[in-house]
């Protein structure tokens, strides 16, 4: 009963351990599934938007950076700004402006409105106080992404890029590319670096840092350049048909799977034998009790003929003795009569 349970146990704890290996890669291409399907649903609505929408659309969100200029506190939106900011390139209704691809690091994410933290566990957040991602003179558009999370890779990967990387992003059908011109690594607090600087166009991305402390900022600022022939291309999420991740972890735990059974196996099969070779042991030592017992009575009557064979007198005197023995008694027993 006890190696029943041990093995039920064993199998568990292997189980629970394939679990936690195969999170990681299960959920990332699940989240990658889901982002395919945020992208394309974003796509077809371009698709379907006639020339006068899109302009539109456009136009006001380029009106929106200009707007941003002039306001007194450019950290801080009242409600009819943030409501205001909310329907900027809002094309499908949940939030998506677009996507961003660093091809350095292989990322395809989405782009949403606010950092809330549903939205980074999803995708690229928009830092609301910063201009929209359409680019032009004068604008700052900042994106956040988590590092490190369990469920998706996102950003873990941006401390990766260099000077002179570029990344793009995708607004409706415009293709914005930014050259990457300063890394810096600063306080949670300090966000002076992702102020508009006049006349430039800049984007910056953001994440936590280092790994698993998160208590300083990655910034990897970009200036806008021209696109290039690669840029233009038109990609859907790469990661969300990537299903190496998938398909490789369960091939490295079938090794660990296999191992598991043969342990078992052997374990069960040295059971076998242990019982086995315990019975034959069993049988050895009842052979041997009755060989014992038998070679104790040969050896006392082997010792018995070996003293006969060496001391022959001592029969007789023993056979003499018996006789004396009975004529004495029958004397005394003549002598009894006589009486």
């Amino acid at each position: 009963m006890k190696g029943k349970l041990s093995n039920i146990l064993l199998i568990l704890v292997f189980f629970a351990g394939l679990s936690l290996l195969l999170y990681p890669s299960v959920s990332n291409y699940w989240n990658s599934l889901h982002t395919s399907r945020v992208v394309s649903s974003y796509s077809e609505e371009i698709r379907n938007m006639d020339r006068e929408e899109y302009d539109e659309i456009w136009k006001n969100a380029a009106a929106y950076n200009q707007s941003l200029l002039q306001r007194q506190n450019p950290y801080i939106l009242d409600d009819a700004q943030r409501e205001m900011y909310r329907s900027q390139l809002n094309i499908t209704g949940g939030g998506v402006m677009g996507q961003i691809e660093i091809p350095m690091i292989d990322c395809t994410l989405p782009i949403y409105h606010t950092t809330d933290e549903a939205v980074l566990q999803v995708g690229v957040g928009h830092i609301e106080w910063t201009s929209l991602p359409v680019g032009g003179e004068s604008t700052h558009c900042a994106l956040s992404g988590h590092t490190g999370l369990p469920s998706a890779q996102l950003f873990t990967k941006l401390n990766k890029l260099e000077i002179g990387d570029t990344f793009v992003m995708r607004i409706l059908d415009e293709v914005l590319t930014y050259e990457v011109d300063k890394i810096s690594i600063v306080n949670p607090d300090e966000v002076a670096g992702l102020l508009i600087e006049e006349g430039k166009d800049l984007c910056t991305l953001v994440t936590c840092t280092p790994y698993g402390l998160n208590t300083h900022r990655l910034l990897v600022r970009g200036h806008r350049i021209e696109n290039t022939p690669e840029a233009k291309t038109i990609r859907i999420i790469s990661d969300a048909i990537r299903i190496e991740p998938v398909i490789v972890a369960p091939i490295a735990a079938l090794p660990m799977l296999l191992v598991l059974f043969i342990l078992l196996f052997a374990k069960g099969k040295r059971k076998s034998r242990r019982a086995i070779k315990e019975q034959f042991l069993d049988t050895i030592r009842l052979d041997d009790g009755m060989e014992a017992q038998d070679d104790e009575m040969i050896s006392d009557n082997t010792l018995g003929i070996l003293k006969e064979e060496r001391d022959p007198t001592a029969q007789e005197d023993t056979t003499e003795n018996s006789d004396d023995q009975s004529s004495g008694e029958g004397k005394e027993h003549g002598n009894e009569q006589d009486q």
